[in-house]
């Protein structure tokens, strides 16, 4: 029995590795300058949807921190923004929800999260209401316009 701690404890590393059935992906490296939604669920009726997003990012404090998750369209139109008032630092991953959005059931969008010092991550999710959302890279250039657009968080609490 004795022989048998290792190799079962190995089972349990293993299963509790990097397999995701769940819609949500892999964190990136924590030591990367860019967040990453790693998961979204949604709530509500069309028109007035509620999406709670997964969010993993690098955050120190206000000097560094995820300060917004937003839902584009495909083209890059700014849908709907959720501000982050505070730094994440020990709460990672985090989920935040937001809404009301309106959006079609069908309509194919883009959920992606922004920190205040380096950008829009590229690791991303796309989907629908309808048919699900999976983990998406989206080109480093795709609608940095954006961060322009208000809203636009007025400071940081912590």
């Amino acid at each position: 029995m004795k022989n048998l701690y290792p190799f079962l404890l190995l089972i349990i590393i293993i299963s509790c590795g990097s397999t995701n059935e769940t819609g949500s992906i892999q964190p990136p490296n924590q030591n990367s300058e860019k967040a990453a939604v790693v998961s979204v669920s949604i709530t509500g009726n069309e028109n007035a949807y509620t999406f709670s997003v997964g969010v993993l990012s690098p955050d120190t404090g206000c000097n560094q921190y995820a300060d917004w998750w937003e839902v584009t369209s495909e083209s890059g139109s700014l849908i709907y923004r959720r501000i982050l008032a505070h730094s994440h630092v020990n709460e990672q991953p985090f989920i935040r929800s937001g809404g009301s959005i309106n959006i079609r059931e069908d309509q194919i969008v883009i959920v992606r999260v922004h920190m205040n010092t380096s950008g829009y991550g590229t690791r991303t999710f796309k989907g629908s209401v309808s048919g699900g959302f999976v983990a998406f890279e989206t080109d480093q250039n795709f609608a940095t316009d954006l961060a322009n657009k208000q809203p636009l968080p007025s400071s940081c609490a912590f």
